[in-house]
């Protein structure tokens, strides 16, 4: 059984997939890594990415500037759209690579654009890390150093939080503290080893 987690920005789908790792030895298939490996140095991916964008798109060591394009990217919807399209397909074949070499009674895929990329598709289940957006904008200001407006800008171009919770099976409410998180994943995986011995809770 493969089971999708997503949430937006800022949400704590990190911390979410940790206990499920951590404390239960789920395999985790994180997108967003995926998504790092697919624009890697001498990755065809990356020459089409500077091709288009030019040198201001990369560090002095030949990588990814990844704040450098987020910054074009949200700025002009049709850029960020001619990006996911290179990039999906590539992040999906990474993906399913990885998900085929699961050992854990079910995986975890862990991705931010689960909805808006098509990948809850590939999932039996949907798990949504829920938070107020007040705390998103908080949490991912303080973590990243970066603008509000430009937290904003990556909120739009999510999925609603609304879109997210229409798509959920399960829902982790994580605007309290780390404990109370871990209780809930913890309560969730207990239920889903059940389900996957035929009992229901």
């Amino acid at each position: 059984m493969i089971i999708g987690l997503t949430g937006g920005i800022g949400s704590g789908k990190s911390a979410a997939a940790d206990r499920f790792a951590e404390a239960h030895g789920v395999h985790v298939v994180d997108a967003d890594m995926k998504s790092r490996v697919v624009v890697e140095p001498g990755r065809p991916a990356l020459a089409r990415i500077v091709d288009r964008f030019g040198d201001d798109v990369l560090l002095d060591n030949g990588s990814l500037n990844r704040p450098a394009l987020r910054e074009v990217v949200f700025r002009d919807p049709t850029q960020r759209l001619w990006l996911e399209e290179l990039l999906h397909p590539l992040i999906r074949e990474e993906v399913v690579n990885d998900l085929a070499s699961a050992e854990s009674p079910y995986a975890l895929l862990v991705s931010p654009l689960l909805i808006e990329s098509g990948q809850h598709r590939m999932t039996e289940r949907v798990i949504v890390v829920d938070v107020p957006e007040s705390i998103q904008l908080a949490r991912t200001a303080a973590r990243d150093q970066v603008p509000l407006d430009q937290v904003r800008a990556i909120m739009e171009a999510q999925a609603s939080r609304d879109d997210r919770l229409r798509q959920a099976h399960d829902v982790l409410v994580n605007d309290g503290d780390l404990a109370a998180l871990h209780a809930q994943v913890d309560a969730l995986h207990d239920r889903y080893l059940a389900m996957l011995s035929g009992d229901t809770l």
